[in-house]
């Protein structure tokens, strides 16, 4: 166990907790002096994390150096149900097959933050698969349908004559007798989580157990600095993002989320940050000087200080010198005349056709260092040619000899 005493254990765990219930049971926990069960459930609904997952499990991280016990629940039968937090509509249920992919990727990702070898898996499948139907009837007596309604989400859409599915009433239940199953101290999760863990001390007290202490923390928003870090915005920066292309993005992101980054993503030391706060405030500092530290900053916790160095040379010489990167990916073509939208759906390098066109209309398409202008334009391809979508993405494009 820490040897760092509990009032200086949780003045540190306490450090962009959003909401904390309740500090003083916290610190009734810290001062029995056993190791803390800290759980973490996800879902693993996609297979690839990003920088908002990180703000949770560095949290996490501080547990664990503080000695306590970490529990990483995957949901792969919760994950089947989906978790509707602030959702509008009844999400789609995932196959068998995909929630395995996506858990088995989730848990290697997550472990460039956890410490792998102080880190306990767990599939939430080992329990609730083998609950009857009379289990099942059993744990939704342990909640009324009033309080389920409270949530947020369900009740603007029982407002809005939106369909809510029995299902989605019974996932809360689920993800609280995960804290039940496991006997969790501690819970952990994003502040869209915050109905389902307080749940969870409900359904924990109906069992007979001591009421978890709810923890949640921030939200970041995405690199378009207004919707909330998502995949299916597209404004993510993932773990598995190649080091020049995770700088780049941080470079990015709006000046007003610098400060909140740094806060939540680097073990930047808060004097340092107020610092730099009040510099850029005052005009004394240039916000993409600040911005390049906490790339750099970024890039080498997920990689190695040489890499991050790389990544801020690579940066510097393609935008701040307007110079073409040295390394760029090669792709050939038949030689010929082309449709701009057909030659870089061809590439797989947008998501879609209409997201190729829109980039192409607010002026991130350049062949050749020409801007490409409507997105019926053609391009002729018979040497070798440099393509360049938006800020960060260059190709090497080549007439098939």
């Amino acid at each position: 166990m820490s040897s760092v005493l509990p009032e200086k254990q949780l003045e540190k765990l306490k450090k962009n907790v959003v909401d904390l219930v309740s500090e003083e049971e916290l610190l009734e926990k810290l001062k029995s002096g056993r190791p803390l069960r800290i759980k973490l459930g996800v879902d693993p609904s996609r297979p690839d994390l990003h920088l908002g997952h990180a703000v949770v499990l560095r949290k996490l991280k501080e547990f664990q150096d503080l000695g306590h016990h970490v529990i990483l629940i995957i949901g792969d039968f919760t994950a089947r149900i989906g978790d509707p937090s602030g959702r509008s509509t009844t999400r789609p249920m995932l196959s068998e097959e995909e929630v395995k992919v996506n858990a088995q990727t989730y848990a290697e990702q997550a472990f460039k933050i956890l410490d792998k070898e102080k880190t306990e898996i767990r599939f939430n499948n080992e329990w609730l698969g083998k609950m009857t139907f009379a289990d099942v009837i059993n744990l939704a007596g342990k909640y009324t349908v009033a309080r389920m309604l409270e949530r947020d989400d369900f009740s603007k859409r029982l407002r809005e004559g939106l369909p809510i599915s029995v299902s989605e009433f019974l996932y809360p239940l689920a993800q609280a007798y995960d804290s039940v199953a496991i006997q969790a101290d501690v819970e952990l999760g994003g502040t869209d989580q915050l109905f389902n863990l307080l749940v969870g001390r409900k359904v924990q007290e109906e069992f007979g157990q001591k009421p978890q202490i709810v923890m949640t923390m921030p939200i970041i928003e995405g690199t378009d600095g207004k919707l909330k870090m998502s995949k299916s915005y597209g404004n993510y920066i993932a773990f598995n993002d190649k080091p020049n292309e995770m700088y780049g993005k941080i470079m990015s992101i709006p000046d007003e989320l610098i400060i909140k980054y740094m806060r939540l993503l680097t073990d930047i030391p808060e004097e340092e940050i107020k610092d730099y706060e009040n510099m850029m405030k005052n005009g004394k500092i240039n916000p993409r000087d600040v911005k390049m530290r906490l790339a750099r900053e970024i890039v080498e916790f997920f990689y190695d200080e040489s890499k991050a160095k790389e990544a801020e040379e690579s940066f510097v010489k393609v935008f701040r010198n307007k110079e073409i990167p040295d390394d760029m990916p090669e792709v050939e073509f038949e030689a010929g005349e082309y449709n701009i939208v057909n030659l870089i759906d061809a590439i797989k390098v947008l998501s879609s056709r209409s997201e190729i066109k829109r980039t192409v209309m607010q002026g991130g398409v350049y062949f050749d260092n020409v801007r490409i202008n409507n997105f019926k334009d053609n391009v002729i391809i018979e040497n070798e040619h440099i393509l360049r979508i938006g800020k960060r993405k260059f190709y090497k494009i080549k007439a098939k000899s």
